[in-house]
């Protein structure tokens, strides 16, 4: 029996996204859990989630679990906030591992770190429209009122590596005026892709804000759930290269160029499948 779990402990972490957001989670994954394996999707081929419909993103989440199941994961990170607020739900009571999602990790720290319980949350329409982000904080603090913002553009903006693009901190200022004169404190980067645009969302809410990661947050969150399930890894010396996985849906080598800007560890090697197929 002992052997049996240490052999699944040692199985990979399942991580997907809509398309390159979800390596922050992966990236954070990485640096506080260096001994877990990872197989990261991301679905280049039907980016961006956060204007798709429920049906849509449930779906298309089914389909991508089928994916990473092939791959032997033994827990699966849903590394896209839109795809946590509409399908993680349903598909917890569909598999039989273990499930997080990035919503409730982010959701938890903002009510923590706000001072004057004024809490902004930035994210997709989808994400937004659903109010799940409202509802966790809510939940853990009643007197915490949330103004949410939907920053579509986002997405697209750091998708095509603008990262530091005078249009992108254009389009960042009008988005984040009507939040800066709510008085918050804290603000939710409530999509994978917006802590990649921290440097500029911070200087543009100024030091007094306190920005939440999600993908930090999550990462910590996947620690505790895998000891608490037995699945966490040994203290195995493995390579870099040997560790982790990394498939899309499309667009292999833009995927790859940007996973390189990134990441910790260069990865060379990037698997592109038909996920209709699953």
């Amino acid at each position: 029996m002992d052997e049996q779990i240490n052999s699944r402990a040692l199985a990979p972490v399942g991580v997907f996204d809509s398309g390159v957001g979800g390596l922050t989670v992966a990236r954070e994954i990485m640096r506080q859990l260096p001994n877990e394996k990872i197989v990261y999707f991301g679905d280049t081929a039907r980016v961006p989630y956060g204007s798709k419909s429920k049906e849509t993103i449930l779906r298309y989440s089914r389909q991508i679990i089928r994916f990473l199941k092939t791959k032997g994961v033994k827990a699966i990170v849903v590394a896209c906030n839109t795809a946590s607020a509409l399908a993680l739900e349903e598909i917890r009571d569909e598999i039989d591992m273990p499930i997080i999602g990035v919503v409730k990790p982010g959701a938890k720290v903002a009510v923590e770190k706000t001072v004057n319980k004024r809490v902004g949350v930035i994210a997709t329409e989808a994400t937004i429209s659903s109010g799940l982000y409202t509802d966790y904080i809510k939940a853990q603090d009643a007197d915490v009122t949330v103004y949410s913002k939907a920053c579509p553009l986002f997405v697209p903006l750091v998708e095509e590596g603008w990262l530091k693009d005078s249009v992108t901190e254009e389009v960042a200022r009008r988005y984040l005026e009507e939040l800066k004169e709510q008085n918050i404190d804290t603000l939710v980067l409530g999509c994978t892709h917006y802590p990649l645009l921290r440097n500029m969302i911070g200087k543009l809410m100024g030091d007094e804000v306190t920005l939440v990661n999600p993908a930090y947050e999550t990462a910590v969150s996947l620690g505790e759930l895998l000891e608490e399930k037995g699945l966490a890894a040994g203290n195995e010396n493995r390579y870099a290269s040997e560790m982790y996985d990394f498939y899309v849906s499309d667009a292999a080598e833009k995927f790859k160029k940007f996973a390189n800007s990134i990441l910790p560890f260069r990865i060379e090697n990037i698997s592109q499948i038909n996920i209709e197929e699953y």
